[in-house]
């Protein structure tokens, strides 16, 4: 039979070991994401103004940039 202090040393390593292993997967996946989806920034914003036929103002676009900030809380 297995003594308890190995099996706790055990479960600890598995833990410790698993918890490392997210961390690295999850920083891997949310870099691939942010890659492969930008977050919107300001030239998005002007060329999507632009092609929706208005004049895209620096007003215009913080007012714009201000919303999408304020959406995403």
């Amino acid at each position: 039979m297995m003594n308890t202090g190995l099996a706790i040393f055990l479960i600890v390593v598995a833990l410790g070991v698993g918890v490392i292993a997210g961390f690295y997967g999850a920083r891997a996946y949310m870099k691939k994401y942010f890659k492969e989806n930008p977050p919107i920034n300001e030239d998005m914003i002007v060329a999507m103004m632009s092609q929706m036929g208005q004049k895209p103002s620096a007003k215009k676009v913080n007012q714009v940039m201000n919303m999408m900030k304020h959406q995403q809380k």
